[in-house]
C-alpha cells in the first residue's frame, strides 16, 4: 500500500471529526489532489449493510463480541475494495474513523476485549493509517452536539455520557502509545481554526 498517503480522524462523537475530513478532503482537491474520502463502518458496499446493522436499534442488541465480528468483517470489505486500491494509485484517503474506534468502543469502553481487538487486526487487517487526527472534545459538549443531530445512527450515542468520557480518556491513551502517527486536535474552536490545525498536522507528509 504505497504511493498514498493514509489518513484517519478519530474522536467521540459529535467531536466534529466528520466536518473536519470533509473540510480536509475539499482543501485537498483544491490543491490538485486526488482524495478519497470515506468512513467506518462502511467506505464499500458490502460495508455500508453491515453498518446499518450496528449503528441502529437497541443499544444492547449486539455483545462487543459480536460488535468486533462485524466490525472487522467491514473493515475487511473496506480495506480490499477501497482503500488499497487508492493508495496504490498514488491518492490520498481520508477515512471518518478506522481500527482505534474498535479499540476504543469494542475494545475498551464495552468490555476488556482489547487484546482481542488487536489480534483480529492484526491477523485480518494488518494495516495502520499514515497519520490519525484525534479531535478532541469535551464529552458533554460532544454528547450535546450529536444528539442534536437527530440521526437514525444513535446506537453508540445512546450508550450515555458516562461511555463518551471513558472513550475520551481511551482515545487520550491512544494517542500516547501510538505518538508517531496521532496528532491530537482541539475541537473546541471554530471549525475554520480546527481546520487551520489539522492542514499544518500534514505538513511534510503529502505525496
Amino acid at each position: 500500500m504505497t504511493g498514498g498517503l493514509f489518513v484517519s480522524f478519530e474522536g467521540i462523537d459529535g467531536s466534529g471529526k466528520s466536518t473536519q475530513a470533509r473540510l480536509l478532503a475539499d482543501a485537498l482537491r483544491a490543491e490538485g489532489y486526488e482524495v478519497v474520502l470515506t468512513r467506518e463502518p462502511g467506505g464499500s458496499p458490502g460495508a455500508e449493510e453491515i453498518r446499518a446493522l450496528v449503528l441502529q436499534g437497541d443499544p444492547d442488541r449486539w455483545s462487543a463480541e459480536t460488535e468486533l465480528l462485524l466490525f472487522t468483517a467491514a473493515r475487511r470489505d473496506h480495506l480490499e475494495r477501497t482503500i488499497r486500491p487508492a493508495l496504490a494509485a498514488g491518492k490520498i484517503v481520508i477515512c471518518d474513523r478506522f481500527a482505534d474506534s474498535t479499540r476504543m468502543y469494542q475494545g475498551l469502553s464495552r468490555g476488556n476485549l482489547r487484546a482481542k481487538v488487536d489480534a483480529l487486526h492484526d491477523l485480518m487487517i494488518g494495516v495502520e493509517p499514515d497519520l490519525t487526527l484525534l479531535v478532541d472534545m469535551d464529552p458533554s459538549e460532544g454528547l450535546k452536539r450529536a444528539k442534536a443531530r437527530k440521526t437514525a445512527e444513535e446506537r453508540f450515542e445512546d450508550f450515555g455520557l458516562e461511555l463518551q468520557q471513558r472513550m475520551r480518556d481511551g482515545f487520550l491513551d491512544l494517542a500516547r502509545e501510538y505518538a508517531a502517527r496521532f496528532r491530537v486536535i482541539d475541537g473546541a474552536r471554530t471549525p475554520e481554526t480546527v481546520a487551520q490545525d489539522i492542514r499544518a498536522a500534514l505538513h511534510g507528509r503529502l505525496p
